[in-house]
């Protein structure tokens, strides 16, 4: 049995938690067959760089590959460069060309599945911007990409978003840039609550009006598009337009509150996955997806099912700083060696949250080695002041 560990409640107030007994997990080694996975995956700063850690964070090269080549052993691909990876919130565009630049170097080597985000994260934003400096923008990110020989995310921008003036100019950037890409990309929307500046996207801050200027740039574009990953943290609204997509256009759930159900389907289809949650539950979304694969759809739901309620504790107001619990749950499982975060990020959840999310990844047996994630949470509770009882350290 793991030694108990005082927690602090919503009140602040300390309680005794016994994490539960380590979990054996058998995860087949075979390819998925149903669905295509791809996890977004975070970086791991370096610790030691004497730099600026807000504004000129270093990262830690091997770690963060080593844990891409972990997702590629699951049978999960890997979405490199995006929201997770803490792109444009201490990721930037010249860290991110050396990060697709590896990664895909290292997909290729083990055969892993791998799609770079590509946008236009290198022009700051301002309404004075012309649409031909944003279609330029993209095209010299997607051309760096494609050279790289990655399959391209293009991701939603915020210097787009700055400028635009109508619907139309959306319709004419997309039409311009997806024209001179050599295979089909995934789109990306990603909802104001990911991050603020994308507000009105598409054109529209009513979601059913920006839907309808994104179906139809999607269905003037077709034969250039693989998919659109959404996320909206809505699955009625992700249903509704995966059912209107043309035939050929995958839909890749960015439901972090609503994936089991997501990526189940229902009578009229399914998505596929596209998530950053999937970096913390990777290995539970490996055995649901070979659940899935063998139409065992109990264990399926018993699998995700458990991992909802941490999900939700992660990516909950404000959830930019969802980023955070997915690296203190890389640190809890021994996948690095510290809770450091590029841009300071790691300060972004109190230690209650942190807590919380201790015993929530605890009960839904996500814990690798309980025994080292609780001698990892004392650390970090140390930092906040909260000492535990000397005879667990004899």
């Amino acid at each position: 049995m793991v030694n108990s560990i005082k927690l602090p409640n919503k009140n602040g107030e300390l309680y005794t938690y016994t994490p539960q007994d380590p979990v054996s997990v058998h995860i087949p080694e075979v390819p998925f067959k149903s669905r295509i996975v791809y996890s977004a995956a975070h970086v791991v700063a370096n610790p030691l760089a004497d730099t600026d850690p807000i504004q000129n964070s270093k990262i830690d090269w091997e770690t963060t590959l080593k844990y891409r080549h972990y997702l590629w052993s699951l049978g999960l691909g890997v979405a490199e460069a995006m929201d997770t990876a803490q792109r444009g919130m201490g990721l930037y565009w010249e860290h991110a060309k050396e990060l697709i630049r590896q990664s895909v170097k290292e997909a290729n080597s083990v055969n892993g599945w791998i799609a770079c985000g590509a946008g236009t994260d290198h022009l700051l934003p301002h309404p004075s911007l012309k649409l031909e400096e944003v279609e330029r923008a993209y095209a010299e990110q997607c051309e760096f990409v494609e050279k790289q020989g990655g399959r391209i995310i293009m991701m939603a921008s915020r210097a787009l978003a700055a400028c635009a003036k109508t619907p139309e100019d959306y319709e004419r950037v997309y039409r311009n840039v997806l024209n001179e890409v050599s295979e089909p990309v995934i789109l990306h929307w990603l909802g104001d609550m990911f991050d603020p500046a994308l507000k009105g996207y598409w054109g529209h801050e009513d979601v059913d009006q920006a839907m309808d200027v994104c179906l139809q740039v999607i269905k003037e574009n077709e034969s250039k598009i693989d998919g659109i990953k959404i996320s909206l943290l809505d699955d009625k609204k992700e249903i509704l337009m995966r059912r209107l997509l043309p035939d050929s256009v995958k839909m890749y759930t960015g439901d972090d509150f609503n994936y089991p159900d997501l990526i189940k389907g229902d009578e009229q289809g399914y998505s596929h996955a596209l998530l950053g949650i999937f970096d913390a539950i990777a290995p539970a979304t490996a055995n649901a997806m070979h659940a899935l694969d063998a139409n065992n759809i109990e264990q399926y739901d018993a699998i995700l099912e458990k991992t909802v309620p941490l999900s939700r504790h992660i990516f909950q107001k404000p959830t930019y700083a969802y980023k955070t619990g997915v690296v203190f749950m890389a640190y809890l499982n021994g996948h690095q060696s510290h809770f450091r975060m590029i841009g300071g990020a790691e300060g972004q959840r109190s230690i209650i949250h942190l807590s919380d999310l201790f015993v929530m990844a605890d009960d839904a047996g996500l814990l690798k080695d309980p025994e080292l994630a609780a001698e990892r949470m004392k650390i970090v509770l140390a930092q906040a002041g909260i000492m535990q009882p000397s005879k667990q350290y004899m």
